[in-house]
């Protein structure tokens, strides 16, 4: 049976987790949006194909994305530090969720624009459209219904990555799991920590999945 103090504990971490995951995935978006953007761009079939440019922003998002989470965030603690002033703790936690979220969210970005058809590229062209129209109107446009769908995943998996820096003196419900459920065998604090975690990411899916069916044109 949970103690008033323990369930006051618990809702300060989701309080601390939606901050995490909110500012997270905003931040995430604000250079994941614009690298998809000029991946799919720059592309070989592309609007405006760029070799260099490509292969370069997808080596680095490539090279981001390999890195397993937990060691990201050992390897970013001078940056964490730098940036935030201290290695631990909520705002400590944003930090390297940015850095590991940007590059995931770059690719599903790429992946959702590409999959415009290109006769409506190409009308858009004929017409007189240049690029930065196309871009804005044509393509993310036409793919807002996937990228709203990975807006989902991508809150999902940042919500996942903010438990996981539980185990590094992260902020959150994560930490709560970890420091009191699991170093201290309190089994009333890890259950409901894992249950809300779990239930936060369904609720959320549910919800893109819902707006994502309405704003599809193909139905």
């Amino acid at each position: 049976m949970l103690t008033g103090k323990e369930i006051l504990m618990i809702l300060e971490g989701l309080r601390d987790t939606l901050i995490i995951v909110g500012l997270s995935t905003v931040f995430g978006y604000i250079l994941g949006l614009p690298l998809g953007i000029v991946l799919a761009v720059t592309d070989k079939e592309g609007i405006k194909p760029n070799r260099i440019v490509y292969k370069t922003l997808d080596l680095i998002t490539n090279v981001l994305r390999s890195f397993p989470f937990i060691i990201l965030l050992v390897v970013l603690i001078p940056l964490t530090r730098a940036i935030v002033g201290k290695s631990y703790g909520t705002g400590a936690t944003i930090v390297p969720l940015v850095v590991a979220a940007a590059p995931f969210i770059g690719r599903m970005v790429e992946s959702s624009l590409k999959e415009v058809d290109k006769g409506v590229i190409e009308a858009a062209q004929s017409l007189g459209a240049d690029n930065l129209t196309i871009i804005f109107r044509v393509l993310i446009t036409e793919a807002r219904t996937s990228l709203l769908v990975g807006a989902t995943i991508a809150f999902g998996t940042i919500l996942g990555y903010s438990a996981m820096a539980g185990a590094v003196g992260g902020g959150g419900l994560g930490s709560i799991a970890i420091r009191y459920g699991y170093n201290r065998f309190q089994p009333q604090i890890l259950w409901p920590s894992v249950i809300i975690l779990i239930l936060l990411v369904q609720l959320f899916q549910i919800l893109g999945t819902r707006i994502s069916r309405k704003l599809d044109r193909r139905k």
